[in-house]
């Protein structure tokens, strides 16, 4: 199994977050680094600080020297798909080839009513992804790009510079739904990100493996991602038993869920705990 670590840019400040990712640049077992991307913080205090995920990463991009980075996951109603490849491209450019585009539909009703961004019904939510995934990888790949949706429409569209991996940088979905999310993860994804526990975790992945099943695509292509939630009370032991009861199940990424206020004191021992696997 690899590992990866996840800072959610909430609850926190900038210096905290610099010197988790750094130090998590210098533990070789650690393979990505990865924040979120949400205004308001979620699943707590809604009125604390909440950093911006893409200007963070370009940051990061700058401030490490070998960790892949990546958001887990950009909520595809934020942004224009256009305008968000050529974010993805440039900071694949600025990192020298180390970014990892990752994509949801988008969820949060309360920064949407907010901030005045539409928030469309279920069904058009994930028909609007389906087209946005689809243009970004035509934008990333593609010298001139077209595509004639019902939401997104590209015309010789150019995104130049276009990124340092090629075709483009790893696509990585995140989300559980078997009948909208796990199609688009069959159809473009390189890496399937998932937040269910362990007991549930199989069940999600036989059905993401008949989606492929369904297109002809073989399921050893996408790389398995699952959070390992950590808990400071339990340590770094904890977090090893989670990764090894994920990884007897089929999952081949980790990525170590650090909860605010961050601490790079914690990586060291998390890393040995999970040497020992």
């Amino acid at each position: 199994m690899r590992f990866g670590i996840k800072t959610a840019p909430q609850h926190t400040t900038w210096p905290a977050m610099l010197d988790v990712w750094r130090a998590a640049d210098d533990i070789d077992l650690f393979e990505s680094a990865w924040n979120f991307d949400h205004f308001y913080p979620i699943f707590s205090d809604s009125n604390g600080p909440c950093l911006e995920a893409w200007t963070m990463l370009a940051a990061m991009a700058q401030a490490t020297r070998r960790i892949r980075l990546g958001c887990q996951v950009t909520g595809m109603i934020y942004r224009h798909p256009a305008v968000l490849a050529n974010m993805a491209a440039t900071i694949d450019v600025i990192s020298g080839g180390r970014l990892d585009v990752g994509l949801g539909a988008g969820w949060n009703q309360q920064e949407c009513d907010a901030y005045g961004i539409p928030l469309p019904p279920l069904k058009e939510r994930f028909d609007r992804f389906d087209e946005g995934v689809e243009a970004i990888i035509l934008l990333l790949s593609q010298e001139h790009a077209n595509l004639d949706g019902t939401y997104v429409q590209l015309r010789e569209a150019r995104c130049e510079p276009k990124p340092v991996q090629q075709p483009h940088p790893p696509i990585v979905i995140g989300g559980n739904g078997p009948t909208r999310t796990l199609r688009t993860v069959a159809r473009f994804a390189q890496q399937w990100n998932s937040t269910a526990g362990v007991d549930h975790w199989p069940g999600i992945r036989t059905i993401l493996e008949k989606r492929c099943a369904e297109i002809g695509r073989d399921p050893a292509d996408i790389d398995f991602s699952v959070n390992l939630r950590y808990d400071p009370a339990a340590g770094p032991a904890a977090i090893a038993d989670l990764a090894a009861a994920f990884a007897a199940e089929g999952a081949n990424i980790g990525v170590v869920n650090l909860p605010p206020p961050h601490d790079a004191s914690v990586l060291e021992p998390i890393a040995n705990a999970l040497r020992r696997l």
